[in-house]
Formats: C-alpha cells, sequence, structure tokens
C-alpha cells in the first residue's frame, strides 16, 4: 500500500489534473477505489508547491460528478436487472443496492449530498437516483456540491497530514463524521425554520 500511495504521487504529480479526474471519476463508479487513496496525494503535492487547491478541486469535483452521471445513465437505461447481474462482479450485491435505495427514500433529494460524504454509500447512491428518474439538474447540484466539499476535506488531510496511508484513513473516518453532523445540524436548522414560516403564514 505505501509503494501504491508513492505511485499515486508520482503520477498525479507526472500527469496533473486530468490524471485526478480520472481516478475520481473511476471512485465514483461501482469501481471500489476509495477516494481517500486520490486526493490526500494531490493534498500533499499542494503542500509542496507542485498543485493548486482551486485545481486539485475543480478536478476531483469533475471527475466525481462524471462518475456520478455515469452510474446515473446505467440505472436509467439499463435498470436493476442489469445492476444486479453484472455489479456482482464489481462488488455490487443486492444488499448494496437496496442499502442506497432505503437511503434515497428516507432523505429525498438532499441525500445525494449527504451521500457523497458517506463511505459504501457515495458509490451506490447513484443507482437509486437514476432509478426514481431524480431531475437531472438537481441530481448535478446535490453531487456536486457534495463532491465538492469531500474532495476539499481530503485535500485539506493531505496537505497537513502528508503521505501517510494509516493517518489518511483515520484522519478521514474523523473528518466524515465531523462533516456529517455539521450537515445533520444544517439540514435540522433548515427543516425548523421552513416548517416556523409555513406556520407564521397560517
Amino acid at each position: 500500500m505505501h509503494a501504491f500511495l508513492n505511485w499515486l504521487v508520482d503520477t498525479i504529480g507526472s500527469m496533473g489534473y486530468p490524471d485526478i479526474m480520472a481516478l475520481m471519476f473511476v471512485e465514483s463508479t461501482f469501481i471500489p477505489l476509495p477516494s481517500e487513496l486520490v486526493i490526500p496525494p494531490a493534498g500533499y503535492l499542494i503542500s509542496q508547491d507542485q498543485m493548486s487547491w482551486a485545481g486539485v478541486i475543480v478536478s476531483g469535483t469533475v471527475g466525481s460528478l462524471l462518475g456520478a452521471l455515469f452510474n446515473y445513465a446505467i440505472a436509467v437505461y439499463l435498470g436493476r436487472p442489469f445492476i444486479l447481474k453484472y455489479g456482482k462482479y464489481f462488488g455490487i450485491t443486492q444488499k448494496h443496492l437496496l442499502k442506497g435505495e432505503n437511503f434515497f427514500l428516507r432523505h429525498g433529494n438532499i441525500s445525494i449530498f449527504i451521500g457523497r460524504l458517506i463511505l459504501g454509500v457515495r458509490h451506490y447512491i447513484s443507482f437509486p437516483a437514476g432509478l426514481c428518474r431524480m431531475n437531472l439538474g438537481k441530481f448535478c447540484l446535490y453531487t456536486t456540491f457534495g463532491a465538492g466539499l469531500w474532495v476539499g476535506v481530503l485535500a485539506y488531510i493531505g496537505y497537513f497530514v502528508g503521505n501517510n496511508k494509516e493517518r489518511i484513513m483515520e484522519v478521514s473516518r474523523q473528518w466524515s463524521l465531523y462533516v456529517i453532523i455539521g450537515c445533520a445540524l444544517l439540514i435540522a436548522i433548515y427543516i425548523f425554520r421552513h416548517k416556523r414560516k409555513q406556520k407564521n403564514l397560517v
């Protein structure tokens, strides 16, 4: 794994932002490549003045969005039978699909934003969105915000932690929890204010 991380740093450093975009595209599809192994090395390169914050965040976010759209298109045009039939070769089981669907049905459109921040959900949340024919504009908007936030967090971690896989994974889990709690608080505030506004109108 240490050799793989060194390879990622060398590859991203030599090929630049298109490589980040390509790797995040793969990460955002059904292929199990954790974003925690892609963006932190880029954050480390930011600390070495070999990359910029804007370049890393934009390329990582665009790659994530394109990968999510790829999954969305599979769900829309090929459907559940195709996902279940061929997804097993990439680790996608009926349990994974049901997990994503339940999460989507419980939380609605905002689940696309939140799902991008949760390990084990972000790779599958685009499938139920496609199966339910979620509005494409809203899907892109929520995916971009969620992916952009997560890419920024991972780049920040790589910037300060460096090229240490174990430490990166540990800090990523911690920050993932912090981000989810923060998002939950924002959503709770939004719901409270929305209900209060409706009550005042009545």
